[in-house]
């Protein structure tokens, strides 16, 4: 390896963990103090539901995680409008077609749920709940991994936000996977909604 190839690698390396430092940092700071316990959430919240992958009309083990977490926000009267947002597409199994009938099934009155098949990213399903269903205030519930960065995007897009985390019987290599993702999400969500990338 040459001198100036060994520089640029350098480099690149200084720059990338400078990426993520920043990122890190801005969802750390954006979600300070408001990732809170179920009993903490107020009465009559709406719940943000992110989407996650769906197979063959049941919810994978993300969603579902996420799905039962509601479904005890819902019971215990914290939340009254539950907005169930992620990919409608036939390709991606129609995720809030699947989310809505898993809460159905259980008890959830049709009425208080809000489906958004146009949540394609966590970006475009914070965007979405304010601009399109004129959410102020709310709670969204994902895993702790993707808490901070979804609350700090909500917030960017003028909702007050809080999180919880959703439980997750997940293998953990998946976990182990999506801990990883976050650290390269969260710089490029930051880059993205503030035009830097």
């Amino acid at each position: 390896m040459t001198r100036a190839l060994r520089w640029t690698v350098l480099i690149a390396m200084v720059a990338a963990e400078l990426l993520v430092t920043i990122g890190a940092t801005w969802a750390f700071w954006s979600a300070s103090g408001r990732v809170v316990e179920e009993d903490e959430v107020p009465v009559g919240s709406t719940a943000l539901v992110l989407g996650s992958l769906v197979d063959d009309g049941e919810p994978g083990d993300y969603v579902r995680g996420r799905l039962d977490t509601t479904l005890e926000l819902y019971r215990s009267g914290r939340v009254d409008r539950i907005i169930n947002s992620g990919n409608g597409s036939e390709y991606a199994g129609d995720e809030p077609a699947v989310m809505r009938t898993y809460l159905e099934d259980r008890g959830v009155a049709p009425g208080a749920i809000v489906d958004d098949p146009l949540g394609l990213d966590t970006d475009a399903s914070c965007r979405r709940a304010h601009d399109d269903f004129g959410v102020e205030r709310a709670v969204i519930v994902t895993q702790d991994f993707h808490v901070s960065r979804a609350i700090a995007l909500c917030r960017s897009h003028g909702i007050d936000a809080t999180g919880v985390a959703a439980e997750c019987e997940c293998p953990t290599v998946t976990v182990l996977r999506n801990h990883v993702r976050e650290l390269f999400a969260r710089p490029w969500a930051l880059g993205s909604r503030y035009g830097l990338g």
